[in-house]
């Protein structure tokens, strides 16, 4: 993968980013993601945030030797501290992170946050702390997908501040939109999944004392969630 050629993840992502947008992508290890969108033309003016020196200085190299250092901001900081109020960010990727770890990404960046902004959400797992994030904070999610990639199931969350929105806990863990659209693959992965914590059940049931109790209670309740959702 380069700024070139993305992976199918970072396509699907790319394609939810809103013609003539200015992008904060934070986390964004080598900028490919707002270099391949400024390359094409879709983007306006873009910040790639990273907290760690390796990526940083990756980013720096891939805007540079690609001649876009007067449209792509690379900076140094911690989460969304990379958005400055002259940005005039309108939209911001965060990409190939645990959802928990962009959960907490968002709720301590929320002074960056205008409520103006689209969110695109890759999360690697941890969804349903994500979207709980998002409705606790008036983010109703208006697209959700679903891909398989290197033997992986990976979500993408677009989500815009509307004001107070409610879902269910079967919408949360589920995904809202998934629910209603119940695609091949989604019904794919969870029947993967329910046969995964089947077996965990399982195990965990034969190691009954060193099990708390409200954890066999949960996955037992998720069970019942996954295999009414397939019934």
């Amino acid at each position: 993968m380069n700024e070139h050629t993305l992976s199918m993840r970072l396509e699907r992502v790319a394609a939810l980013v809103p013609a003539g947008a200015r992008l904060a992508d934070i986390g964004s290890d080598h900028a490919y993601l707002p270099v391949a969108l400024m390359r094409r033309g879709v983007i306006a003016h873009a910040v790639a945030g990273e907290v760690a020196a390796t990526p940083f200085h990756a980013a720096q190299r891939t805007v540079r030797d690609n001649g876009l250092e007067q449209r792509i901001q690379v900076r140094r900081a911690n989460g969304l501290a990379a958005i400055e109020a002259d940005d005039a960010i309108t939209a911001i990727s965060l990409c190939g992170m645990g959802g928990e770890t962009i959960r907490d990404i968002l709720d301590s960046g929320k002074a960056q946050l205008n409520g103006q902004q689209r969110l695109i959400l890759q999360p690697n797992g941890g969804e349903q702390p994500l979207r709980q994030w998002l409705m606790d904070n008036g983010y109703r999610i208006l697209h959700e997908e679903l891909l398989h990639e290197n033997r992986f199931y990976y979500e993408i969350i677009v989500a815009e501040c509307t004001g107070p929105v409610t879902y269910t806990e079967e919408q949360l863990y589920f995904g809202p939109l998934h629910l209603e659209m119940r695609s091949p693959m989604f019904v794919a992965k969870w029947q993967r999944l329910l046969r995964k914590k089947q077996k965990t059940l399982a195990n965990f049931e034969k190691a009954r004392q060193s099990v708390p109790q409200e954890k066999l209670h949960e996955i037992g309740r998720q069970i019942q969630w996954i295999t009414q959702l397939l019934g």
